[in-house]
């Protein structure tokens, strides 16, 4: 396992290289001057630009500042917005809101999905099944934006159960957005827990199970269900960072102050130095997950072996 984790990691350097240099690049291509940006309808003088030009080494070639900003990334200093303000220091006070906001979705994830699940595939061809079906599809079907403002409306404003925006209450204030960032997820994990689930128990060794007499509940949950959850601990894992990085229509709608919307508003006002900090912060985060559920192979599944 020691030999597998390094490969891994290995493997993950120049996934990190290419990705946060076609960040870079595609943050950096976008029209506009970010220093005359920052002056808006003020004058400012050629030598106060060519100043600002030369401390952010704008006028580099993209190869020569994507190379210095991966050196000081590698010292894990994210750089400078055109303010004067560290990214790092952004990031601190956004992150924690996203990363919340995230796990909460995450937990409505595996609750209400593995357990929506699990029932319709027990219960397969029952009115609970085609209700689970029937749910999912049409949570499927309705954009974020939609749902987002349509709970806001009717369990916030009219039946006052849970806050509207803001972080004002606490955890409470992350409930609602955070059911509405996971309810795509949600709807996909219920569907593939049930489609692994109805898979597996028709397989020839959980047959073997039953024959020997070993009772429904240990047939199901140790033999059946664990076999069933490696496609969906893959589906989680890579889920966690796209809810990260998807938060931003949620966070608008609930005016929470996280990386989705500071990554707006930096886009808007060509925050390139910001934009690539937050974006490389998420995809770090992403690999992260990915190689975690790597892991989790051997405990679901004895079978799997890293040679």
């Amino acid at each position: 396992m020691g030999g597998y984790v390094i490969r891994r990691i290995l493997q993950i350097l120049p996934v990190v290289i290419g990705a946060t240099f076609l960040i870079f690049a595609l943050v950096f291509a976008i029209p506009g001057d970010p220093i005359r940006a920052l002056a808006g309808d003020r004058p400012m003088s050629p030598s106060t630009v060519a100043a600002l030009r030369d401390e952010y080494n704008l006028d580099d070639p993209l190869v020569v500042q994507y190379v210095k900003y991966m050196g000081d990334l590698v010292q894990g200093d994210f750089g400078q917005d055109y303010n004067g303000r560290d990214v790092t220091s952004i990031m601190a006070q956004r992150f924690p809101v996203t990363i919340t906001l995230a796990l909460v979705a995450l937990t409505f994830e595996i609750v209400i999905g593995l357990l929506a699940g699990i029932v319709a595939a027990l219960r397969r061809r029952s009115f609970l099944d085609t209700l689970v079906l029937m749910t999912t599809t049409a949570i499927v079907s309705i954009p974020t934006f939609v749902l987002g403002f349509t709970l806001q409306l009717v369990v916030g404003v009219q039946l006052g159960w849970f806050p509207v925006a803001g972080l004002s209450q606490g955890l409470q204030s992350y409930l609602l957005p955070g059911f509405v960032l996971g309810a795509l997820s949600l709807a996909y994990v219920a569907r593939l827990t049930r489609t692994s689930l109805v898979e597996n128990l028709r397989s020839d060794y959980i047959r073997t199970a039953t024959a020997k007499g070993l009772s429904r509940p240990r047939v199901v949950g140790r033999h059946a269900l664990r076999n069933s959850m490696i496609p969906v601990v893959t589906y989680l894992g890579v889920d966690l960072g796209a809810l990260m990085g998807g938060a931003i229509v949620t966070e608008g709608i609930f005016n929470l102050p996280g990386i989705g919307q500071q990554v707006f508003l930096s886009v808007r006002a060509q925050e390139g130095p910001v934009v690539v900090g937050i974006v490389t912060a998420l995809v770090l985060v992403f690999i992260l997950a990915n190689l975690v559920v790597d892991l989790l192979y051997g405990v679901l599944d004895p079978r799997i072996r890293y040679d």
